[in-house]
């Protein structure tokens, strides 16, 4: 093969034999190795002036990726976390590209040696215990989709899921007797399992047997819409129906279903759980990504800040509590 050889070709076997036989991908990590290099041929395209189906692999050059990253930036406002995302999907691809052609080594060297951009981590967003208590509490109780949007919401919190993990969840994963727990396949093809509470358990048994009757095949989507497993973006949308009330536009929080995820570590490491407990429970590959919930933990510092305070000080130079709703003011009165 020669760099003369038509990109199609390159790209179907860079899919095909590569991501999904070789390292045997994932449909949405396929699908996001797909919105990058469809972006980038398209560029490609574009500067070249020619018709996609007439590019070759050698068209593919350093000069051409470079400004590939910058169109993302400049021309259509991506983030910097989404060119990073963009860059290492196109280093896998180069990567591949290097071993089934000698011919662009240097050209896949130089595009290897394109380094991220370093970027502030964004600032984890969380509920507090009485928001959670106030959204549980205000989603409606009748309506088609009502048990619907109730189990999902309460799955989300109970176990910390990742968006896609509960769009891929099977009633097969699910064992609703006893001790209740859930097994969920998250990232790099892992499975964990989840403890679910009674609560959780129960109103999952409902959905199930309320859509499909008693014992679902395992294979039976749990969480659905017109028969069809919910999508990424179905469960964005429920969630920003019945959670939008807790936006706090003076700190930017939004709340969407990932936010869930951060709630559920954050309320673990309140209640005593330790950190390599949350990891496994998180699905986390690496212990720093759960040790970030320990510099939000505020309500930790808060106890570590009267724990620590000198003799003689009074309450009334501590600082003043910031009551998010009118029941967790009236129950402090109702505790003098």
């Amino acid at each position: 093969m020669s760099p003369q050889t038509p990109l199609g070709q390159l790209i179907q076997s860079f899919f095909l034999d590569h991501l999904i036989a070789v390292k045997g991908l994932r449909p949405a990590s396929v699908r996001s190795y797909r919105d990058t290099i469809r972006l980038l041929i398209v560029h490609v395209a574009t500067q070249k002036r020619s018709r996609i189906t007439k590019l070759t692999v050698g068209d593919l050059t350093f000069e051409r990726t470079v400004g590939f990253l910058r169109h993302l930036e400049d021309d259509r406002g991506n983030h910097i976390r989404t060119r990073n995302q963009r860059l290492a999907a196109i280093h896998t691809l180069f990567e591949y590209i290097a071993t089934r052609f000698p011919e662009m080594l240097m050209t896949c060297q130089q595009v290897a040696a394109i380094p991220t951009k370093r970027v502030p981590p964004p600032e984890t967003r969380f509920l507090e215990r009485d928001e959670i208590q106030q959204l549980l509490r205000s989603l409606p109780n009748r309506g088609r989709h009502a048990l619907r949007d109730q189990a999902l919401i309460l799955f989300l919190y109970n176990t910390g899921a990742r968006v896609q993990e509960a769009a891929d969840l099977r009633a097969g994963q699910l064992n609703l007797d006893g001790h209740p727990t859930v097994r969920l396949h998250g990232k790099g093809d892992k499975w964990r399992t989840c403890p679910l509470w009674q609560a959780t358990a129960h109103i999952i048994e409902q959905l199930l047997e309320s859509e499909n009757g008693s014992a679902p095949p395992p294979t039976t989507p749990v969480f659905t819409a017109r028969g069809q497993p919910l999508t990424r973006y179905g469960i964005y949308k429920i969630v920003r129906r019945h959670a939008a009330q807790l936006d706090d536009p003076r700190t930017g929080r939004r709340i969407g279903p990932h936010t869930f995820r951060h709630t559920a570590a954050v309320h673990l490491l309140e209640a005593g759980v330790e950190v390599n407990v949350i990891r496994g429970w998180l699905g986390h590959a690496d212990l720093t990504t759960t040790n970030r919930y320990a510099e939000i933990n505020t309500k930790a510092k808060q106890q570590a800040l009267l724990a620590t305070e000198p003799p003689g000080v009074t309450a009334g130079h501590r600082t003043n509590p910031i009551w998010r709703s009118d029941e967790t003011l009236l129950n402090w009165l109702a505790s003098l």
